[in-house]
């Protein structure tokens, strides 16, 4: 199984954030799990990726050239893929990926998994999608996507197939039973 993370590009706040990253990284690298990552170097991103090599996993990195040039490309990779945009990225990402989750960060990170998450809901493809729920990072986020259910903008059975952990075994097995909702406008 590839995984793809999304993640900060910085380490956040409270040291949690790093040593759940660490975690998560340790628990793919262990149990033959490779990751699908942004290819930087830099915050928790730089930390999953190290956690997966130093378990004796499989890291693969999508770096936009604009981002490689600065210096942010991480160096130790099984492989590294350099693209021309963010939009590269993502889609090679997708192509690469079995299943995405993101790891608390910022607006990015909620870009990319929203993405995927939409791609997802319109049948672009039948992954699973998840948020890493560290410390309740994402309740505010699972608040405010609720209300656009009770408004009328978002079916209950696509913030279902959302999958919420905050543990590498919780994660795994809610990737591995994933069963994707009808595709939207079917």
């Amino acid at each position: 199984m590839k995984i793809a993370v999304y993640c900060g590009s910085r380490p956040g706040n409270d040291e949690s954030y790093a040593q759940r990253a660490r975690e998560l990284g340790e628990y793919f690298g262990k149990n033959g799990i490779d990751l699908v990552f942004g290819g930087g170097h830099v915050g928790l991103m730089g930390t999953v990726a190290d956690a997966v090599l130093a378990s004796g996993g499989r890291v693969y990195g999508v770096i936009p050239e604009h981002l490689r040039d600065r210096e942010l490309a991480h160096g130790s990779l099984t492989e590294l893929y350099v693209v021309k945009d963010m939009h590269e990225r993502k889609a090679k990402m997708a192509e690469l990926a079995d299943a995405f989750v993101a790891l608390p960060g910022g607006i990015g990170t909620l870009e990319e998994i929203f993405e995927a998450w939409t791609w997802g809901q319109l049948g672009f493809h039948h992954k699973p999608c998840a948020l890493y729920n560290v410390n309740g990072f994402y309740e505010p986020l699972l608040t405010a996507v609720k209300g656009m259910e009770s408004a009328g903008f978002l079916k209950q059975e696509y913030i279902d197939m959302l999958i919420l952990a905050d543990q590498p075994e919780q994660l795994v097995e809610g990737f591995r039973n994933y069963q994707p909702p009808h595709e939207k406008w079917t």
